[in-house]
């Protein structure tokens, strides 16, 4: 990056877990930080409760749920005159104890509404301000998850994901229909089809956009953060177990300040320049683990989905 202008990053879902700590270190590397996130309280007392220098960030509001708030964040990012070089898409939700869907204001189910619709939507029209940033490198980084691969052992536990034949956007997403493969609802597993939409999504962005754009679109896996506050909608008992189960009996914790280091260097660092790919440190994490290139689930990797997957992913956001 050029060294006579401050760098700037969107990174979702920043007011907790791993977009914080990605966030504080990327602040760290002297880049300016967007924080796009729904409470702008919370987002504020965890900047300072990490630290970040004041005038290293910027808190917008953002709720990935609705399409309009989406809208009105780019809106309100272009009103800054700020340049842009890179945005992270890390937010999520996941609500495993759900019996009945809840609904976006467009009437879509929320978690894939969230977690893959509204950031398809703020990656595509935050495309034209990635293209016009002057900056050498520019990067679009989509956080992904072990769950969404049943080849791995973390993807193994049901249910898995499937997509089905898209179904369900097919036919409009709303009421009663609640899966993206126009099945019943099942919480746990619109999770993990909204992070293959994720990985979908990040291929298809290369296919479509790299070449003619020089953007790297990468996403990456970094590791098993069990403390996250993304298992707060989970039973108290997972909470507390989980994070020691990860620690001692499957080697695959990683705290949540090693995962923001992560983050902050797939967007910042030179050797993941590559794009199209999913990075990852693996399951079993070893003291100096080095992050390869890791081929993702049969799914997410495979083209003609992608391409339907976006159609209809356009229909939904109105971008089509």
């Amino acid at each position: 990056m050029e060294q006579n202008r401050q760098s700037t990053v969107i990174i979702t879902g920043a007011s907790s877990g791993v977009g914080l700590h990605a966030a504080k270190a990327l602040a760290k590397r002297g880049w300016n930080v967007v924080m796009a996130c729904r409470d702008l309280q919370k987002a504020k007392k965890a900047a300072e409760s990490v630290e970040m220098p004041e005038d290293s960030y910027t808190i917008m509001h953002i709720d990935l749920g609705s399409l309009n708030s989406v809208r009105e964040f780019v809106n309100n990012f272009r009103a800054s005159g700020k340049s842009l070089d890179a945005l992270v898409c890390n937010a999520a939700i996941y609500m495993p104890l759900l019996k009945q869907p809840l609904r976006s204001p467009e009437g879509y189910e929320l978690t894939v509404a969230t977690n893959h619709l509204g950031h398809f939507l703020l990656c595509n029209l935050m495309l034209e301000d990635l293209k016009k940033s002057n900056a050498s490198d520019r990067r679009l980084v989509i956080l992904g998850t072990v769950t969404h691969n049943p080849d791995e052992l973390g993807g193994k536990i049901p249910p898995r994901p499937d997509l089905g034949n898209l179904d369900g956007f097919a036919a409009g997403f709303k009421e009663p229909i609640a899966m993206i493969d126009g099945k019943k609802f099942e919480p746990v597993k619109a999770y993990k089809d909204s992070k293959v939409c994720n990985v979908l999504t990040m291929r298809e962005l290369h296919r479509r956009y790299h070449e003619s754009t020089g953007i790297v679109f990468s996403c990456l896996y970094p590791g098993c953060v069990a403390d996250t506050p993304l298992f707060r909608h989970h039973y108290p008992l997972f909470q507390k177990l989980f994070p020691l189960f990860q620690k001692y009996i499957t080697g695959g914790y990683v705290s949540q300040e090693l995962a923001g280091e992560r983050v902050a260097a797939v967007v910042a660092d030179p050797e993941y320049r590559q794009s199209g790919v999913y990075w990852s440190w693996g399951n079993r994490q070893k003291k100096n683990g080095k992050p390869y290139v890791q081929q993702v689930s049969p799914q997410a990797r495979d083209d003609e989905k992608a391409k339907r997957m976006w159609e209809l992913s356009e229909k939904l956001v109105g971008l089509a």
